[in-house]
């Protein structure tokens, strides 16, 4: 769906404003590196612009603080329509380590809507460039989403539910 908007919508090139919203600049440090003559994103036709006003997809890192949330939602509101909204990092995916703390809200679909998830802590220059192009349509998708029980071998979910069922849970 996503890659169908991009088609129509961005037929020749992406440009791209990039916004921090409180990460430890790791993924800042690889998406720069996407823009290096190393990289050479700009052969797809993607390019950072200095201004959400001229840009046609946000890449946003980090986990969304409450400080942060009003600008970030003023720099969505900035960017011209149609506009994708690219999540890089496990920070901006769901909030990392931090996605329970007092001051971050989590990822930054909590707080505007995200067309691509590109996780890693920090994610590759090739995943970036690899999610970018998919949401432009440039590759076809290689993966399909795929659902997993992280669960230990031979653990019994269902029996050790059961057994904890009539305890008190105490917090705080």
């Amino acid at each position: 769906m996503i890659s169908d908007l991009c088609k129509k919508a961005f037929p020749k090139s992406l440009w791209l404003f990039h916004t921090n919203c409180g990460a430890c600049n790791g993924c800042d440090i690889e998406v720069i590196d996407v823009l290096t003559p190393y990289y050479d994103v700009e052969r797809f036709g993607m390019k950072l612009v200095g201004s959400p006003r001229h840009a046609d997809a946000l890449v946003v890192s980090g986990s969304v603080t409450r400080q942060v949330a009003p600008a970030l939602r003023r720099v969505l509101e900035a960017t011209p329509n149609p506009k994708v909204v690219i999540a890089v990092g496990a920070c901006a995916v769901g909030g990392n380590i931090w996605f329970d703390t007092y001051n971050v809200l989590g990822g930054v679909d909590k707080v505007i809507p995200v067309n691509m998830y590109i996780p890693g802590c920090p994610p590759r220059p090739e995943a970036i460039i690899y999610g970018a192009a998919l949401a432009l349509g440039i590759v076809p998708k290689k993966v399909a989403a795929q659902h997993e029980e992280h669960l230990p071998p031979g653990f019994d979910l269902a029996a050790y539910l059961e057994s904890r069922e009539g305890e008190a849970v105490v917090s705080g």
